[in-house]
């Protein structure tokens, strides 16, 4: 398998899973001003939406969406600690949080990376989403993960969304169990292996 990506964007998620369940796969960094990769290739021939992550399987199969390729990657491996059997209420758990990263958390901090944002709508988008984040703080005060004690596909997603807060200078002071949730996520191995992979190790 193959992983289109760009260094700390959310195709980091999907590197973490592939990490986290030892399939084999290789990297290919994009570069999204151009719309290249790094052999060259126009990106939008691969993907037409111009967006990481893209999966492009052994027999050329394409997959694009971050938290559906790591539903496939999970069920690939048979992975059930990252995301729990179809039909089980743990799985749909997990999925639960995934939509509220990619349509609460998501798209309103990415909307932050958008240098043409003007001064008004950049302050609505950014005490938006720091307000999300500190629900999200809340949510883990009982509990290490966001469905648990256990480590999901979720919560690699919102290790990475939660980590793009420093660069849009979002001041998450307040949200403490959410700074240990990221503490706690970076400490593991997979993780590890993926930031050192896109040159993000500290």
């Amino acid at each position: 398998m193959k992983l289109y990506y760009y260094p700390g964007a959310c195709s980091l998620a999907v590197h973490i899973i592939l990490q986290e369940t030892g399939l084999p796969f290789v990297l290919e960094r994009v570069d999204l001003a151009n719309h290249e990769t790094e052999q060259g290739g126009d990106y939008y021939r691969i993907n037409p939406k111009g967006s990481v992550p893209t999966l492009e399987l052994d027999d050329g199969t394409l997959l694009t969406e971050g938290p559906v390729i790591n539903q496939y990657l999970c069920d690939l491996a048979g992975r059930i600690d990252l995301m729990p059997e179809a039909g089980s209420m743990p799985r749909y758990r997990v999925m639960e949080w995934q939509n509220y990263i990619t349509s609460e958390l998501h798209k309103t901090a990415g909307a932050l990376f958008n240098p043409e944002l003007v001064a008004e709508a950049r302050d609505q988008f950014a005490g938006a989403v720091t307000q999300k984040f500190g629900w999200v703080s809340q949510q883990l005060k009982d509990r290490p993960y966001l469905t648990g004690t256990g480590f999901t596909a979720a919560d690699a997603y919102l290790f990475v969304i939660a980590g793009w807060a420093p660069h849009l200078g979002l001041d998450l002071s307040a949200c403490v169990e959410l700074r240990d949730f990221l503490k706690r996520v970076a400490a593991r191995p997979a993780v590890q292996a993926a930031l050192k992979a896109e040159g993000l190790a500290s």
